[in-house]
């Protein structure tokens, strides 16, 4: 399975793209689509629908994760966040994928066992798990990277679960 992981963000929104399964998975592609702070709203989000839709058909995924946004102090910032987040569930709707919001806990926890990690325990984690020299750089790319392995590896799980709901529906 190849999954597009999205770290939502006007200014910096991180990219990462990786392939395999529960337990392994391999790095395809990293980066971070940036808009000057100064622009437009609505030219600031048409730029990241652009690389966004760049990554999709130059990456082909199956799904597309992306962080759910959580309340902050700034009010802003949480705007900026779920609006860039909303253009990647629209990018992903367009093309019939599957999407998928993980809060910071799940992947956290996905990723190095912890929920309360912080963002250098992530990137060493996603650094040892893709077998890389070092953490991605920023940490928006290393979080998108945690965002996809976490998708990777509870996606099965996930869908068994659905499964037997619907199963126990069907059934009353």
């Amino acid at each position: 399975m190849r999954v597009l992981g999205v770290d939502p963000g006007l200014t910096r929104c991180g990219l990462g793209v990786v392939d395999g399964t529960p337990g392994r998975a391999t790095l395809v592609a990293v980066g971070v689509a940036r808009t000057p702070a100064g622009d437009d709203l609505g030219l600031r989000l048409t730029a990241l629908e652009v690389v966004l839709e760049q990554w999709l058909d130059l990456h082909q995924p199956d799904a597309v994760a992306v962080e759910r946004v959580f309340a902050q102090a700034n009010v802003r910032t949480v705007m900026g966040t779920a609006q860039a987040g909303a253009v990647a569930v629209l990018c992903a709707a367009r093309r019939g994928l599957p999407v998928v919001l993980h809060t910071p806990s799940e992947v956290k926890a996905s990723v190095t066992g912890s929920g309360r990690a912080d963002k250098a325990q992530v990137g060493a984690m996603v650094a040892r798990l893709l077998r890389l020299d070092g953490p991605p750089k920023p940490a928006d790319a290393a979080d998108a990277l945690a965002l996809a392995i976490c998708h990777l590896w509870r996606a099965p799980a996930q869908a068994r679960l659905a499964a037997a709901v619907a199963a126990s529906g069907a059934a009353r």
